[in-house]
């Protein structure tokens, strides 16, 4: 696993460097996701549901950047301008239904489905589970285990297939991403 400093350094600003942006924030993503399968191993599963979270927002930062050309091209010059200014550089959990959904639209299937799992993830870290179904949708860490573990894989699958092959392109992919994926695929069984 990469050293710990690599999620302390300054990401690049996406204005000047927007794949060094995705490249940071890709790696952050796999970082996050190491770090919750180790929360995940010692039983820790609400603290795992948030870093799985904070893994997806990351990456969901990281592919407007890389997408932005295909995502700029469905919106109006107002949106374009929201999306470089305020939707790449800033990804609250709270808004991230809207970059899901133009994912989806520029070819990442499912992602809609996939972030509001990570939203579903995200109340479970906060509410722990909830028999009643009131404050979250898993009665037990048994079922938000299982979605940790979903959600992770999905997220591994997307790096390998859609993110790797345009950061190897670029220049950006560095050994760090490499021993990272590969630590993730392998602690995941893939």
């Amino acid at each position: 696993m990469a050293a710990p400093e690599a999620l302390e350094r300054p990401l690049p600003k996406p204005r000047r460097d927007l794949v060094g942006y995705a490249a940071a924030r890709v790696l952050e993503a796999l970082l996050e996701a190491l770090l919750a399968l180790r929360f995940l191993g010692r039983g820790f599963t609400r603290s795992a549901a948030g870093k799985a979270l904070q893994a997806w927002r990351a990456l969901t930062g990281a592919l407007p950047a890389l997408e932005r050309d295909r995502i700029a091209e469905k919106l109006g010059e107002k949106e374009r301008k929201r999306l470089m200014e305020k939707g790449i550089p800033r990804v609250p959990s709270t808004r991230l239904k809207a970059p899901g959904q133009l994912l989806e639209e520029a070819g990442y299937q499912h992602y809609s489905a996939y972030t509001d799992k990570a939203l579903d993830l995200h109340d479970y870290q906060l509410h722990g589970p909830d028999p009643a179904g009131e404050m979250t949708r898993y009665p037990d860490r048994k079922e938000a285990a299982k979605d940790t573990l979903y959600l992770l894989s999905k997220l591994a699958r997307i790096i390998e297939e859609h993110v790797k092959p345009r950061l190897e392109q670029e220049g950006k992919w560095a050994q760090e991403h490499q021993e990272a994926l590969e630590g993730l695929q392998r602690r995941l069984g893939r």
